[in-house]
């Protein structure tokens, strides 16, 4: 069955993580990706480790062109002639630098659906800056606000302005093939920094800080909006997360835990008080659940409806009967490994479903096969583009 993007083609210039979960779920949904990529060294993703390139590369094709070649542009624009989407995340004014700006892509092709990332975006004083998600995750307001009160601003284990702005640009991206095939509109050109995708997550800390002058504190695992919410630890070491944000759930957390009389407690008698006194109701939990193993903990937790769940790790999420029913993780084929485990393609569609066809290919693997389907070049034209070091 195919997939909701089947029949679309996306020219993907883009590299590293930002780029490599953009073009990873376009080719999920059956959109047939072709990952342009430097001659003799690719995407510096392979270059991370095999895992990063055989997960985030899958269901992509792989076309190497030397864009600093009058031939591999030659080709490059003609590519673009035939494309729907043609994405990349170079530097602000790289593509121009090469006569492929916007306006010369949109002359080849009206229909042309152009998605640029970049750290600060293509205009403002700091469009020449170079913008890695370290710098978007300090300058955005989230590492002042990640982690504990007495500790340094602190950075996210993975990369999450990247993985943010693959998500916006997806959107965005369907957004404007929306707009193109159904309203019938032209191509355009989507601005996306890597800054404001994150910021834009991040809760009303405009708002609160320019309305009632209040700056997002670090709090560690608490909430500043609702209470408990934070990891206990168990009397086997295992770690229990538990959140009762509602007036309702807290009254169940106190009665599984044997403490109906907090109920009536003014610090805890509703949110508002309980958020006031997190630290008192936090010591009175951990206490508890320190008491019982996690599994102890979970199953009153369990009889009396309460939230709460143990903290895995990866080893306990792959053993998991739930995720393992939903097939969270995937055994895709492989030439080297024979199969790479990864993440499924997410979400379930019922009509159009999802996939994973196959995983990062080899370098320039599609070169010759996408320049014929789509250009309709022999092999003798792609042969005399290698001899020149095009491709």
């Amino acid at each position: 069955m195919p997939g909701p993007l089947d029949g679309v083609r996306v020219l993907d210039l883009t590299r590293l993580v930002s780029g490599g979960l953009f073009g990873m779920l376009l080719a999920d949904a059956g959109a047939e990706v072709a990952k342009v990529e430097a001659p003799g060294r690719g995407d510096t993703l392979r270059a991370w480790s095999p895992a990063w390139w055989k997960v985030y590369g899958r269901g992509k094709k792989s076309l190497t062109l030397d864009l600093g070649r009058p031939a591999g542009r030659e080709a490059l624009r003609a590519l673009a002639a035939k494309a729907d989407l043609l994405a990349e995340n170079f530097f602000a004014g790289k593509l121009e630098s090469w006569g492929l700006g916007p306006g010369a892509l949109l002359a080849i092709n009206p229909r042309l659906v152009i998605l640029r990332i970049s750290g600060w975006g293509q205009e403002g004083p700091y469009r020449d800056r170079p913008g890695f998600g370290t710098m978007v995750e300090g300058m955005s307001g989230f590492a002042s606000m990640n982690g504990f009160p007495d500790s340094p601003p602190l950075l996210p284990p993975f990369p999450l302005a990247d993985m943010t702005a693959a998500l916006y640009g997806v959107a965005a991206a369907m957004f404007a093939l929306y707009h193109r095939d159904a309203r019938g509109g032209g191509g355009q050109v989507i601005d996306l920094a890597l800054h404001e995708p994150l910021f834009s997550i991040l809760g009303p800390l405009a708002a609160d800080f320019l309305l009632h002058g209040k700056k997002r504190a670090r709090t560690g695992n608490r909430s500043l909006t609702s209470a408990p919410r934070n990891l206990y630890p168990a009397r086997d070491g295992r770690w229990i997360a538990l959140a009762a944000s509602t007036q309702p759930m807290a009254e169940r957390l106190f009665r599984a835990i044997g403490r109906e009389d907090l109920i009536a407690d003014p610090r805890f008698a509703d949110n508002a008080a309980r958020v006031a006194h997190a630290g008192e109701l936090d010591a009175i939990l951990a206490g508890e659940i320190a008491r019982r193993t996690c599994a102890e903990n979970l199953a009153r937790f369990e009889a009396g409806g309460v939230t709460a769940s143990p903290v895995y790790d990866i080893e306990d999420v792959l053993a998991d009967p739930h995720f393992q029913a939903r097939e969270l993780v995937r055994h895709v084929p492989d030439p080297d490994y024979g199969a790479v485990p990864m993440q499924g393609a997410f979400p379930r569609m019922s009509g159009t479903p999802l996939g994973i066809r196959w995983t990062g290919p080899a370098l320039g693997a599609h070169t010759g096969e996408v320049l014929s389907s789509w250009l309709g070049w022999d092999a003798e034209r792609v042969e005399a583009l290698r001899r020149e070091g095009a491709i």
